[in-house]
Parts: C-alpha cells; structure tokens; sequence
C-alpha cells in the first residue's frame, strides 16, 4: 500500500507523495499531487476540510504548519515499552504505586487516558509547557496513530506526551494532572497516511539546551510490548469517535532520573517518513 505524507497549513490540507523523507520540506522542496490516492483517503477527511493540488510555486515549509488534525481528540496509552514501565516504577513513591505499573503491563488490558482537546495540541514550532507546580518534567516521544471513526488505523505522526514525573509518582491517580494541561501535547509535522507504521520505523529524541545536545537517544516499534490494533480496539469498545481520533501510544525513551526540562530548552522528536516534530519548552 502507497504511502504519502499529509501536512497542514493555513491555507488548508495538502499531500506531499514523497515517500520516505524523513524531515519537513524547506524552501526549495516543492510538493506534487497524485490522481491514485486509494480510496481510503476519504476516511480522512471532516467537515471543512479538503485535499488541495498544490500550484507551482507552492512550498511547504516548517514555520506555517500546523498539528496535523481539525477537531479530533487525542487520546494515549500507557505503559507500553518495557523502559515506561520500568521508569513509571522507579517514579513511584510508594510501594504500592510501582506495582500498579507492573501489573499495567502485564496485563491484557492496557491503560488508556484522555490526553488533549485539538485546541489543546501545539503544532511545530509552538511552544511546549512544563507545569509551575512540577519540578521534574520530561518529554514522552510517541508515535501516534490516526484512527477512523470506524477504528481503522489510518496513519501515524510523531507526538510529544509531556508529563510531570513528580506529580505522577506520587500518586497514580494523579495522572491525569501529570499528562493532561495547557501546552502538554504536540503532533506533526506530517501524517503518514497509508496504515500503522512498520516494526522497523525509529523515534528519535534529542533535547537542545543552547548549543548543546543534553539527551538523545532512540527506539523502534519493533520495542513495544503492544499492538496498535489491540490498543485502538480497547479505547472504541465503549467511547465513540465521530471524527475519529488520534492516539499516542506510548514512549520506549525516558531520560534518566537526574533529567527535568528547563525553560528554553528544545525538543525534537523524529519519526522514520513523519519527519522532525520541533518544540521550545516554555
């Protein structure tokens, strides 16, 4: 099945049917349009918004897009990676606490949260938060998957699922205050639409502070414990998506414990054919 990156701008949806690129076209990359998009594609689309055939001269360039969605939710499974275990155990302050994460990943049933409104989601470029009553804060870098209303996996981008680990290892309840707060989710810079990604596909992670790199590291989906299919099909047995939606499903990279974002530092998250998601942290 062919694969094509969808981004969005201003001026609407556009396709880019360069497959395999793995960063946003700068100036000079111009898009083209393809007449055999499967009809799959219509899957995508929602009120107010269309596909458009690039002219010319238009190009794509990373300042101008926006997250790759209209009004859809964001939603984001946890626990996943055998290394979000092992770091959401270490976190915990009691004893009790690390085990409800071992159990989690143990179990049949994943956990599932409620991450973000659209309005919520900052897109490339915009500025991530960390939280003023947290003090140890990290970005969580995912792949997220376009879901149809019906369930079906569309497509995938890279996503930021920011957290408090403090506020979050205190107590599992907390969690929703750890995940779930102004600026705490970014998508883009492009949809991969044409199914879920390959076991092969890489996330990468790098946060900049000034000129230097203070943590990178990657994985593969080939690392999670999960099935896309296992994940999208729990979230809709009882909760419907008239828009669809789109779902974070997990992180296999946690910063070691010393770690916290600061204020003006950089996060890039890169996803094999998505290509680089860039935020500030404010």
């Amino acid at each position: 099945m062919p694969h094509f990156r969808l981004f969005r701008t201003p001026d609407g949806w556009f396709l880019d049917s360069t497959a395999g690129a793995v960063r946003v076209a700068e100036e000079g990359d111009g898009l083209t349009a393809r007449d055999d998009l499967p009809e799959w594609l219509s899957d995508l689309r929602v009120p107010g918004s269309e596909f458009q055939v690039p002219g010319p001269d238009f190009q794509v360039r990373s300042p101008g897009l926006l997250a790759p969605l209209e009004r859809q939710e964001v939603w984001a499974a946890g626990v996943t990676y055998l290394r979000s275990r092992t770091a959401r155990m270490e976190e915990a302050r009691v004893p009790a606490g690390a085990r409800f994460y071992d159990l989690v990943y143990e179990a049949d049933r994943p956990e599932l949260f409620f991450k973000a409104a659209a309005w919520r989601v900052k897109g490339p470029g915009e500025q991530v938060r960390i939280r003023r009553d947290a003090s140890w804060n990290v970005p969580e870098p995912e792949i997220a998957l376009l879901v149809s209303p019906s369930g079906r996996i569309l497509g995938y981008t890279a996503g930021n699922d920011m957290s408090s680990r403090d506020i979050e290892g205190e107590n599992p309840l907390y969690l929703p205050q750890a995940k779930v707060y102004d600026g705490s989710c970014a998508l883009g810079p492009a949809i991969v639409v044409g199914g879920p990604p390959a076991p092969s596909v890489t996330i990468q992670l790098e946060i900049r502070r000034g000129p230097r790199a203070e943590f990178s590291a990657s994985t593969t989906v080939a690392q999670m414990k999960r099935d896309f299919g296992t994940l999208v099909e729990f979230l809709y047995r009882e909760t419907s998506f008239p828009e669809g939606c789109l779902l974070l499903t997990g992180t296999g990279i946690v910063p070691p414990d010393s770690f916290t974002l600061r204020s003006g530092d950089d996060v890039l998250i890169t996803v094999d054919g998505v290509g680089t998601l860039r935020n500030g942290v404010g």
